[in-house]
C-alpha cells in the first residue's frame, strides 16, 4: 500500500494554533485601551444579533473555531452555525448568528472575519484546483508555503476545499531537494570525495531512517527525491523512494517519466511541480502523474468576503 502524508483535520492542536494566533490578533486590535468607538457609543447592557453571511460563492472554511473567537471576546456571546466547515455556499448565504451583548459583538467583529476570510479563501482556490482537474487520476497537495504560524490552519482549509496535505513540517518526512545535492556536492568538492548522486541520497535517506526512526515509526516516514531530468529520474527509480517530486518539466516531458516510471516501478508515486495555475493544472494532470504539488493555494489566495449584518432581535 502506498504512504500518504498525515492529513489535518480540526482537532485540539488545532484549536491550540487558532487561540496562539487569536491572542496576538486581540492584541493588536484592542492594545491597552481597549475598542474606543463601542466604548464611547455603545450603551452597556445592550444586545444584539448579527448574521455572517457570504458576499461571494466559495467553499466556508474555519467556522469551526467561530465560537472560542467570540467567546474569547464576551462569554456572553453565542454562536449557532448554519452549516458546516466545508460547506459551499453562494452569494447571501448565511453561515451563521452570533448574538449577545453588542459591544462584544462590534469588538470581536474584525477578527473574526478575518479568520473566516483567510481560510475560506484558501479552501475556495484549492476548490477551483479541484474542479480543474476532475477526470483524471490527480490530486491537488498544498506545500509549506504557508504564512507563518498558520500552517496548520491553512493546511486544513486545503483539506475542506478537496485538497490534500503534503507534508506539514521537515518533522514528518524525508525530501531530497536539489539544494541539498548542491551542498553535498560542494562539501564533496571540497574534501575531495565522491558526491552522492540522487539514487545514493535516497540509499542514505533509507538508512538514516533504519538507525534513527523507532521501530514502530518507520514504515511512516515517507523517502521523497526532487528530480530535474528525465536521467536522474531513471537512476533514482531502482532504488525505491516513495514518491518523486518532477520539478518544473513540461506535460510532454511528465507523461514520458510517467511512462519510464510504469515500466520500472509502478510503487512509486510522481508528482509534479513548479509552473503550476488554473490555466496549466489540467494539462499537468493529463499527464498521468499522482500528484501535483501547488503553492498559490496557501501564498496566493484571496481573502473571502463574509458580511457581519445586524438583524433583529426576537
Amino acid at each position: 500500500m502506498k504512504k500518504e502524508f498525515r492529513q489535518i483535520d480540526w482537532n485540539e492542536s488545532l484549536e491550540a494554533d487558532w487561540h496562539a494566533i487569536l491572542k496576538i490578533a486581540a492584541a493588536e486590535d484592542l492594545g491597552d485601551a481597549g475598542d474606543l468607538t463601542t466604548r464611547a457609543l455603545i450603551p452597556s447592557g445592550a444586545i444584539g444579533r448579527v448574521a455572517i453571511a457570504s458576499r461571494q460563492k466559495g467553499v466556508a472554511a474555519g467556522l469551526a473555531a467561530v465560537a472560542a473567537t467570540a467567546e474569547f471576546f464576551d462569554s456572553r456571546l453565542v454562536w449557532t452555525a448554519e452549516c458546516d466547515d466545508g460547506a459551499s455556499v453562494e452569494p447571501g448565504a448565511r453561515v451563521g448568528i452570533l448574538e449577545g451583548p453588542a459591544d462584544g459583538l462590534l469588538t470581536a467583529e474584525r477578527t473574526i472575519l478575518n479568520f473566516l476570510g483567510r481560510l475560506s479563501g484558501v479552501a475556495t482556490l484549492t476548490a477551483e484546483y479541484v474542479a480543474a482537474i476532475r477526470g483524471t487520476k490527480a490530486r491537488i497537495y498544498d506545500t509549506r508555503k504557508t504564512t507563518p504560524g498558520w500552517r496548520r490552519l491553512e493546511k486544513y482549509a486545503v483539506r475542506l476545499g478537496g485538497g490534500t496535505n503534503h507534508r506539514t513540517g521537515l518533522y514528518e518526512a524525508i525530501l531530497i531537494k536539489d539544494n541539498h545535492l548542491a551542498f553535498g556536492a560542494e562539501t564533496a568538492q571540497s574534501a575531495g570525495t565522491h558526491a552522492y548522486r540522487p539514487g545514493e541520497a535516497v540509499e542514505l535517506g533509507r538508512r538514516f531512517i533504519e538507525t534513527h526512526v523507532p521501530q514502530s515509526q518507520r514504515a511512516e516516514v515517507i523517502v521523497e527525491i526532487e528530480v530535474d531530468t528525465l536521467d536522474q529520474l531513471d537512476e533514482v527509480l531502482p532504488t525505491g523512494p516513495d514518491i518523486v517530486l518532477l520539478d518544473n518539466m513540461t506535460p510532454e516531458t511528465l507523461a514520458e517519466a510517467v511512462r519510464r516510471r510504469d515500466a520500472v516501478n509502478t510503487e512509486v508515486d510522481l508528482e509534479a511541480s513548479g509552473g503550476v495555475n488554473l490555466e496549466t493544472v489540467r494539462g499537468i494532470a493529463q499527464s498521468g502523474v499522482d500528484r501535483i504539488s501547488v503553492g498559490a493555494l496557501t501564498h496566493s489566495a484571496v481573502g473571502f468576503d463574509f458580511g457581519f449584518d445586524w438583524i433583529a432581535l426576537r
